[in-house]
């Protein structure tokens, strides 16, 4: 059996502008995770996971490529990843093979609400790491970071592939789009392992260094929200918005440059005054489109976070899900934890996953 994971992730600055091409950002992986197992069989394989109360959906291969009925299919990222992987797998002159595939994730509560940990890209990574290592094939963070990209934008994913950067390279990582249109014509001309070998025009993907005072916290407001619907309504509002979003664009790329500038200067006071930087641009997106980004729940989060000396904002889309806290290591955080919680914030007791791909 081959078992392969990947964590989740948080973004800590620089949302919306991201989804723009070479607009910088800043995420954490974190030690929540979706596991995947796989095990060989013969002439027909399954998919099973939470989504389908561990009952079993059937698969098989038509001319050759990997086929479920889309009348019983839960997993478009998981059939995605696979078609792609073993498109790959393929031009490598590897003979496919069946098999079961089991899922496992950290990244819901005990209720079945999501996070926000960005799950859809955590079961991406993972399905792809786990068939790498079945079929043989070795990689890296970045091939595992590019199938998992060629893959989301083969399902018109409307994301910014940040979340694909923390789980497949794990740690804090500075993070900018590469150029969308640039890949899908590059696609209709070269066989997927030529396009893994080239450089992606603007792909940023930076490991930082953390400065030892640094420690994040994370409060969860209980509220799903989906990115996917949040960034179709920013999408929606460009037009509308047009001079003020330039300005939008160019102010994030400054805010997260002087945050990117405090983590290479070790220095924390210029990454917390980044982040509330990053909260007010945040505020003033909402307000200009229209779209409820930092909700009530998450601004008193955010009220309470900075009454103990911490700078804290919504994190990712907004909408729900969680916020994020940079504060001074101290010894408890016990008072603040309570007044979040009388608010019906829960503190996620979660810390960074640093287990990057180096080479498998």
């Amino acid at each position: 059996m081959i078992k392969a994971s990947a964590p989740g992730k948080l973004y800590i600055a620089g949302e919306y502008a991201v989804l723009e091409p070479g607009h910088p950002a800043i995420l954490v992986a974190l030690n929540q995770y979706i596991t995947v197992k796989l095990t060989q069989t013969n002439n027909l394989g399954t998919i099973r996971s939470s989504l389908t109360n561990g009952f079993p959906i059937p698969w098989t291969r038509k001319q050759g490529k990997f086929f479920m009925d889309q009348r019983e299919n839960p997993f478009a990222y998981v059939v995605q990843a696979v078609t792609t992987t073993e498109q790959y797998i393929t031009e490598l002159n590897k003979p496919l093979h069946f098999f079961n595939l089991e899922i496992e994730s950290d990244l819901d509560n005990h209720d079945g609400r999501k996070y926000g940990l960005g799950s859809s890209g955590a079961v991406t990574v993972a399905t792809i790491k786990a068939l790498l290592q079945f079929y043989q094939v070795p990689y890296t963070a970045e091939t595992i970071y590019k199938l998992a990209a060629i893959t989301h934008l083969a399902i018109n994913s409307n994301g910014s592939f940040g979340d694909l950067a923390a789980s497949s390279y794990g740690g804090w990582i500075a993070y900018s789009c590469f150029d969308r249109q640039w890949l899908l014509e590059k696609s209709t001309q070269h066989a997927l392992s030529e396009l893994l070998a080239m450089d992606w025009p603007l792909l940023t993907i930076e490991p930082l260094p953390v400065p030892n005072n640094l420690e994040l916290l994370i409060g969860w407001t209980g509220s799903p929200a989906s990115t996917t619907h949040l960034v179709d309504l920013i999408n929606d509002e460009k037009a509308e918005i047009q001079d003020y979003y330039s300005q939008f664009l160019a102010q994030s790329k400054t805010v997260v440059e002087e945050i990117l500038t405090g983590f290479s200067e070790s220095n924390l006071q210029k990454i917390q005054n980044g982040i509330h930087k990053n909260r007010n641009l945040l505020q003033q997106l909402g307000k200009n489109s229209g779209i409820q980004i930092e909700t009530a729940t998450l601004f008193e989060m955010c009220e309470i976070a900075q009454e103990y000396g911490g700078a804290a904002k919504s994190s990712g889309a907004g909408g729900g899900d969680c916020g994020i806290v940079i504060i001074e290591k101290q010894p408890t955080y016990t008072p603040l934890f309570k007044e979040w919680l009388n608010q019906n914030i829960t503190p996620l007791p979660l810390s960074v996953h640093y287990d990057a791909i180096k080479q498998i």
